[in-house]
């Protein structure tokens, strides 16, 4: 393979979600981004979020009220710095957003607050009902677009971390537009490529969500952390699609009541927040009613919400329903669980600085802790205003690359890339039927065998397609998920293991995986963090 073009830049951003639009837009001032996305601009999982944003703004709420909120939600496995950083920082970053100009919904002058499962307070704020997603992303987008600083590259994948002598300097990527590798060089680079949900057969995630920057950072020898941790989202509805068009908790906030097949409300018989109770609780109370009734799918009443008021706050939701024949709110729309957001990923300090010198991971794709075994809802997008922010001054204090390692670049060849094709679908149906919601000894190791089989077939090519990309990164990650899994025998938060349920004092530690010196993973543990700084 032949030398293939450098492109220098200051900065690097891997991913165009919130997270790498908002880390982008705040590096823009400090030097020359490049930022990279393997489909078109707002394409990304943003787009697809319904609720909102929780974040403590009205006068009946407090930082503190949301930081009880978020560690209790999490089952212990948050760390309580990175927590407090969100819940104090959040307002001041959401009001920022909104000088950016992401206009959210307001009633008499003041932010329309909803509530969501597990929070204690309406403090979820929402744009055009329950659009909130689209509105940022395309604020964002717009705001990208406009910085004569950010240079953007669509249809470009990354492929490979560039490192000299442990550092990251930058990206190899791939230009499908041009059908050639690049390279791009920067003395600090951010992934923000968001997770993985694409390896369920069933998710709310788009179809470029398939975990590519976790497994390049694995590659390149970052250390990855609580990849065990996966929430499914109780209320996806129950009709063909793909991705499944997500019920937003917030229904139930606004009292949508679950039914079983009797038509009788049944989370009060499960847990005590009733239909407001964590994710993870109702979206295993939600598989138990399923299976004793025989049946694919509960359902989801709106009534109680009444019609104006269902019309008003949720008006994408209302014409899905009815667009599918469905007659909200006077009859009930079937749902059932579906993966939904990745707890885990690139093991990150408060700052997002990976273990990596020169790689920074944030969003979804970078794991700080603040959501723990199990994300309070809403808290994701206020994740990537927060510690985006910080991810990008972090970013702005990394030293300058020297002259000799950007010789040293400019004098390799690109490498090939891990390819693997047609069996993409197969690994979606063993991760949905072995790493579920609920998960047992032998479902994992099942998972672990199908898995091996499958990655025996992977190879590498100087011509990829991006469809083999992701099928390769996604075997990848699939293995290494497994395996974390099989090592917590415990069931916490989001990960439950039939034969050891309830949490173990032991096991309140975070499980890191890096690449060990044989090419093997390694499984190592590290205490939560637990001293507020505040």
């Amino acid at each position: 393979m032949s030398k293939c073009e450098q492109l220098q830049y200051d900065f690097i951003v891997v991913g165009s979600g919130i997270a790498g639009l908002w880390t982008a837009v705040h590096l823009a001032d400090g030097g020359k981004v490049a930022l990279l996305t393997k489909d078109d601009l707002q394409q990304g999982s943003t787009a697809y979020a319904q609720g909102g944003i929780a974040v403590a703004l009205s006068d009946e709420d407090d930082p503190e009220l949301h930081l009880r909120d978020t560690l209790e939600a999490g089952a212990g496995l948050c760390d309580v710095p990175a927590a407090e950083i969100l819940a104090f920082e959040g307002p001041e970053a959401v009001r920022e957003l909104i000088e950016h100009g992401a206009q959210f919904d307001m009633e008499n002058g003041e932010y329309a607050f909803g509530r969501e499962a597990a929070h204690s307070q309406r403090r979820i704020i929402h744009a055009q009902g329950d659009a909130t997603g689209a509105e940022i992303e395309r604020a964002l987008a717009a705001a990208a677009r406009e910085r004569n600083n950010i240079d953007i590259f669509e249809k470009t994948q990354a492929a490979h971390i560039l490192t000299v002598d442990g550092h990251c300097v930058g990206i190899q990527a791939h230009d499908f537009a041009a059908g050639k590798p690049v390279f791009f060089v920067a003395k600090a680079t951010a992934l923000a490529t968001g997770g993985l949900g694409c390896l369920y057969r069933v998710t709310t995630n788009p179809p470029v969500v398939t975990g590519d920057g976790i497994a390049l950072a694995y590659r390149a020898g970052a250390t990855l952390k609580d990849i065990e941790f996966v929430q499914f989202h109780p209320t996806a509805l129950a009709a063909p699609g793909f991705p499944k068009f997500l019920m937003s908790e917030a229904l139930r906030g606004d009292g949508a009541q679950l039914l079983n097949h009797d038509g009788e409300p049944f989370m009060q018989r499960h847990h005590k927040m009733g239909n407001l109770a964590p994710r993870d609780e109702v979206a295993r109370a939600v598989m138990q009613e399923m299976k004793a009734a025989h049946q694919p799918f509960v359902y989801l009443d709106l009534q109680p919400i009444g019609k104006r008021r269902l019309e008003k706050r949720f008006p994408t939701i209302v014409a899905e329903c009815r667009g599918r024949g469905f007659a909200v709110p006077d009859q009930p729309v079937p749902v059932s669980p579906a993966a939904h957001y990745f707890m885990g990923g690139v093991d990150t300090d408060i700052d997002c600085m990976s273990s990596m010198p020169g790689l920074f991971a944030v969003g979804e794709c970078g794991c700080i802790s603040v959501h723990g075994a199990n994300r309070l809802a809403s808290n994701s997008l206020l994740e990537a205003l927060v510690f985006g922010r910080r991810c990008a001054v972090a970013m702005a204090n990394a030293e300058a690359l020297s002259a000799a390692t950007i010789a040293e670049i400019a004098r390799r060849e690109p490498q090939a890339v891990p390819v693997g094709s047609g069996f993409y679908h197969d690994l979606r149906d063993i991760m949905w039927d072995n790493m579920g919601a609920v998960r047992s000894g032998a479902t994992l190791r099942n998972a672990l065998q199908h898995v091996a089989h499958l990655s025996a077939r992977v190879s590498e090519s100087e011509e990829p397609t991006p469809d083999e990309m992701e099928a390769a990164n996604a075997l990848l990650l699939a293995g290494l998920m497994a395996k974390a899994a099989l090592s917590r025998r415990e069931s916490r938060g989001a990960h439950y293991r039939v034969e050891h349920q309830g949490v173990s004092e032991q096991m309140r530690q975070h499980t890191l995986v890096r690449i060990g010196d044989n090419g093997e993973p390694e499984i190592d543990y590290r205490p939560v963090e637990l001293q507020r700084h505040r």
